[in-house]
């Protein structure tokens, strides 16, 4: 057998989801034996100085004995993250407004609402004019 008929009769279904800079893969295969598994690929372009380009691939197998517990936790993710941020998308490439947390990776994200609050209350104070006094 060659490796395109291979290729094809291991390639069942396939859809592909297009975000960005980044291209999702999710690909029905199937083993030897006859069985189906998931694949889903990452693929991500990177642009070179010289303006050529290259790709970096991330791969996932998911078997069907992983398949409810898999979309369970998936599905709990995704609810936590709308129901707690809403579906709106919040970051520094979507919205032109965005600001970015002042903190450093050693801080936690309360240890950066402090920073940002101190750094604020430091602005109003050092905001004092000599001839105010």
């Amino acid at each position: 057998m060659s490796d395109y008929e291979r290729m094809d009769k291991e390639e069942i279904f396939s859809k592909v989801l297009r975000a960005g800079r980044r291209t999702y893969f999710f690909d029905v295969r199937s083993t030897k034996a006859g069985d189906y598994y998931l694949t889903i690929t990452e693929s991500k372009k990177f642009t070179n100085d010289d303006g050529s380009f290259h790709y970096k691939k991330h791969k996932i197998y998911l078997y069907k004995e992983d398949f409810t517990e898999f979309n369970e936790i998936l599905k709990e993710m995704t609810d936590y993250i709308i129901d707690e941020k809403g579906g709106e998308v919040i970051s520094e490439r979507h919205q032109k407004d965005f600001k970015k947390e002042e903190y450093n990776d050693t801080n936690t994200p309360d240890e950066a609402d402090d920073a940002s609050e101190n750094k604020a209350s430091a602005d109003k104070f050092t905001n004092i004019s000599f001839d105010d006094i």
